[in-house]
Formats: C-alpha cells, structure tokens, sequence
C-alpha cells in the first residue's frame, strides 16, 4: 500500500535550548499543529534528554527523529531561506514580520519547493547577532514592551499555530447546534401565537389600541432570536407549566 506524501512544512531549529523540559514542551506544541521535523543545536544538557520525552507526552516520536547539529550554519545549510525569532532591537537591515505574515510566506514558499527554517534561540538571551545575521527575515511578536521575552516553547506554539491557521481554512466562529436544527419560521410563529394567547388571557394587551403594536413588538422579538426547534420546543413548555400554575392558584383562592 502506497504511503500518502508528508506534506511540505518548515523546520524549526532551536539553538542552545538550555531546558530538555522547554524542547520537550516544544515538540509537544508543534506536534499540536501538525508540525514534525525540529532540529536541536548543541543542547547545553546533552541528548537525548529524558525531561524532554517526559514533557513531549505524546510527541515522543517528533523527539525520536529531531536532527542534532553542532552548530547553527549546519542544521540551515539545506534551507533556502530561514527564519529567526527574536524580540530584541536589531541594528541590521532585515525585514522583520509578524508570526502571521511570515508564516504565510513560509506556506507560500515552501509550495514552491522552498525549504524553510525557522530559528528560535535559547532561553535565557535569545538568538545572538550572529545567529540572526544568518537569516533572510526576522519575526518578531508584537508583546508587551515592558515584558518581552517569551518562553521558548511558547514561541515554538505561536508559530507553529499561525503555520497551520495559514493552511487550513477555519472559521472565526462556528455554533454547536447540539442534535437540534433552527426553528423554521412556521415554528416560530406557532410560538408567538401561544404567547401572544396566553398573554390575551392574562389581560397583557391593554388598553385595547396599543394591543396591535404590542403583538408587532413581540413578533420583532421572536424574529431576532436565532432560536432552535428544542429552545421553541422549551419555550411552549414554560409557556404551558406557567399558564397551568396560574390556574392552580387561582383554584386555591
């Protein structure tokens, strides 16, 4: 049986992460997305590294084929065009990009053929001048000023969230409709004419010459609620436990 094609997709380079936990993590959130081949330059506490299976969870097998280089220079040299992620100012000419645009770029080259890396530094300092110096492009997250360093993996997720968001098309908003369709408009006028009797025989309509604009108002109401055939389905049931219970008290008094 014939495998199906991985598709295309960026490497994510970390370079001297400092935390087997924060690869681990990163793994886990690329694994998220769809995202599968991380390269790691010279872990400061070795690898593989137990911390980062335990926090990968279920993403242990991304670990298992993470390439490990010595250095930055080999884990891009097969890249076309790279990445780097960095917070701080730059006092070189680059162009620097939000996680959104760059990564769709990256879809945008990598459909191309491109090979694309994307950089993160370590923990403690981020990328220095000359791990940047070796990207085409920056990209720079838009955060609080005055608290801008961002978590490793927590980068790794943001981009690896923005590549899929790129590819595949989500609404902004869907509605669960819960094993119920909307009400049809039968329905919803079936619904105002109950109320609208109910409320005839509890004296609701008066006086007499605003009765009709009333009814209009009410029928405005019922037309600008999106409501489902189990909501009109509940209401005629309120309407009807309400109308019994009147009932009920006015034979005990």
């Amino acid at each position: 049986m014939t495998q199906s094609p991985v598709p295309a997709q960026p490497v994510f380079v970390l370079v001297r992460p400092q935390m087997g936990e924060n690869i681990g993590a990163a793994a886990r959130g690329m694994w998220n997305f769809g995202l599968e081949r991380m390269r790691i330059v010279s872990p400061r506490d070795g690898w593989p590294n137990e911390r980062a299976v335990a926090l990968a969870s279920g993403a242990g097998r991304l670990l298992d084929h993470a390439g490990l280089h010595d250095d930055l220079p080999g884990a891009i040299a097969d890249c076309t065009y790279v990445f780097a992620t960095t917070a701080r100012s730059l006092g070189i000419t680059v162009p620097i990009m939000t996680p959104e645009q760059a990564m769709v770029q990256v879809r945008a080259m990598l459909a191309t053929g491109g090979r694309v890396a994307v950089v993160f530094g370590p923990e403690r300092s981020g990328l220095d001048n000359e791990d940047i110096a070796r990207a085409n492009a920056v990209i720079s997250v838009p955060v609080n000023p005055d608290f801008p360093s961002l978590n490793l993996a927590q980068c790794v997720l943001l981009c690896a969230y923005e590549f899929r968001r790129a590819g595949v098309p989500t609404p902004p908003e869907v509605l669960d409709m819960a094993r119920t369709d909307f009400a049809s408009a039968a329905e919803i006028a079936a619904l105002g004419d109950h109320l609208e009797g109910v409320l005839e025989e509890a004296g609701f309509f008066f006086p007499a010459d605003k009765a009709a604009r009333m009814k209009r108002n009410l029928r405005q109401i019922w037309s600008r609620l999106p409501l489902t055939r189990a909501d009109v389905g509940t209401l005629h049931g309120m309407f009807r436990q309400i109308v019994g219970w009147a009932e009920r008290k006015r034979g005990k008094s």
